[in-house]
């Protein structure tokens, strides 16, 4: 019994030292690497390439209602390739694969506290 009981411990011990380590679970961590560039530590867009992509402000209440959640997904999955309203080209690259689904949750958790 006691065997088994060992067994039993180290295969759980096993199994949380195998599980990917997310200590992000705010989606600060990934904002900052993925997204800080162009949309700015407070999602202002005011950084150099957000000004030369014309990257809205995603803090606003305007857009904060705009975009869903799933909206927000789907452009963080798939990137975005369009013209802004100032006839600017606006890229984001695709992050499908790259990030887990829990961390996209996070990251949109992250960016809706931006606009408080």
């Amino acid at each position: 019994m006691r065997a088994w009981m060992s067994l039993g411990a180290a295969a759980i011990l096993v199994l949380v030292c195998l599980r990917p380590a997310h200590a992000d679970a705010d989606g600060a961590k990934d904002w900052k690497a993925k997204c800080q560039a162009c949309h700015g530590p407070d999602g202002k867009g005011k950084t150099k390439q957000g000004e030369k992509m014309g990257i809205g402000d995603i803090t606003t209440k305007e857009w904060q209602a705009t975009f869903t959640d799933a909206k927000i997904t789907e452009t963080i999955e798939k990137g975005l390739n369009r013209k802004s309203k100032d006839g600017k080209v606006q890229k984001m690259t695709a992050l499908k694969g790259k990030l887990t689904p829990e961390q996209i949750k996070a990251l949109i958790a992250h960016l809706r506290k931006l606009a408080k």
